[in-house]
């Protein structure tokens, strides 16, 4: 799997936004949570995201999956390289990670996001836009 093909998988999930953090890192997020980190240049790691914390021990025992640094503690692992994983197994465990990322945020923003259709990505500069119109109808709605 490729990093256009791990890309196409995370932002057709409803509510995923990315965005370049930490220099070169992709970073994928849902309500501003993150789920999933893949660098854009080469590194030791390939692709950092959320287990199932029941499944982290058996998932880091396995050859080119380790704890990931400084997100262990949260039962995030890291794939050492594209080809560690079969891709199937790969596409699993970002859906996995997603809902897990999901499954905490407040009910409200569950229930606008299974509204939304999938692969709605939004930038933080068209999402600024939204909230800017947002307030100013809500100026005139006062006037």
């Amino acid at each position: 799997m490729n990093l256009d093909q791990l890309r196409k998988i995370c932002v057709d999930l409803p509510g995923v936004t990315e965005q370049i953090q930490w220099e070169d890192d992709l970073v994928f997020k849902v309500a501003g949570k993150m789920f999933a980190v893949a660098p854009l240049e080469p590194a030791r790691l390939w692709l950092t995201l959320k287990a199932d914390p029941e499944q982290f021990i058996e998932l880091t025992e396995r050859p080119g999956v380790v704890p990931a640094p400084y997100l262990a503690r949260a039962k995030w692992i890291a794939i050492e390289t594209p080809d560690a994983l079969p891709p199937a197994e790969v596409e699993a465990l970002l859906r996995k990670s997603y809902q897990l990322v999901v499954d905490k945020l407040p009910r409200s923003v569950r229930q606008s996001l299974a509204s939304k259709p999938a692969g709605g990505k939004r930038t933080k500069k068209k999402a600024a836009t939204k909230a800017r119109k947002t307030k100013l109808a809500g100026k005139r709605g006062r006037r």
